[in-house]
């Protein structure tokens, strides 16, 4: 990369932080006091609309198209979400798209100001990564709460982002909890993070592609037999969008 290129990469990534972290921390503000006022449904659609401002602002100032395969699969009913993870990208798209969805995150994140109090106003499941035994009980004790509730629940099962062409150790957790609730699991594929790298200050120009799998039912598997077929799909069309197996159409 010439350094003309990388200088004009260098200035679209901060324009890109600048839109992103001062619209943060009012968002964060916003929705905590929205939470005391509104039904869940409402105040989901009001605080998403950051997410929707964020992939927006991501792709004007980068210059990132996204072409989605599936949407037409997420069921009107709570499910499991089960999502690679490579970026920050995939959890501020994916929100917008259930309604409502709370995540389960490292505890950590909620001490961030004002980016920590928007995330606990949507509910998540904040879990110690340091007790794995006590962070599955949480899961599956407050995530069948959530679903009653009518929540979907995102589970990233490799725990952290992981850069692109790698694989990381895929965690039962979601699948357990699918099984335990008796819900469908939805699975999602993407390569976000060759546009949006983890813990790198530029960010890079292309297509980024999503995949959402048909319902996947956990009738007669085991979380282990589950989730390895959860990650041979979601690892199989990662692969794919990686070759360039998955074309991606000329009009987007």
């Amino acid at each position: 990369m010439d350094i003309v290129k990388k200088l004009l990469l260098a200035v679209r990534s901060l324009l890109f932080y600048i839109g992103y972290g001062g619209t943060g921390m009012f968002q964060g503000i916003i929705c905590k006091c929205l939470s005391y006022f509104l039904p869940v449904e409402k105040h989901y659609t009001y605080t998403t609309t950051w997410n929707k401002f964020v992939i927006w602002w991501f792709n004007v100032c980068i210059g990132v198209k996204v072409y989605a395969e599936g949407l037409e699969n997420i069921p009107d009913t709570p499910c499991v979400v089960i999502s690679k993870h490579q970026s920050p990208w995939e959890t501020m798209y994916l929100l917008p798209h259930f309604n409502p969805l709370t995540v389960i995150l490292k505890k950590e994140l909620l001490r961030i100001p004002f980016f920590g109090a928007g995330l606990k106003s949507l509910n998540p499941i904040a879990i110690d990564r340091s007790s794995p035994k006590e962070a599955l009980k949480q899961v599956l004790n407050i995530g069948q709460e959530r679903l009653a509730d009518g929540y979907s629940v995102l589970v990233f099962p490799e725990g952290t982002r992981i850069e692109p062409g790698k694989v990381g150790n895929y965690a039962r957790s979601g699948t357990a909890l699918s099984i335990a609730a008796n819900v469908p699991t939805i699975l999602v594929a993407h390569n976000a993070g060759y546009c949006w790298p983890a813990r790198k200050f530029l960010k890079l120009p292309g297509t980024i592609q999503v995949k959402f799998s048909e319902p996947v039912y956990p009738e007669g598997k085991t979380s282990k037999q589950f989730i390895e077929e959860a990650k041979t799909w979601i690892e199989n069309e990662v692969a794919k969008m990686s070759s360039g197996e998955t074309p991606i159409p000329a009009v987007q």
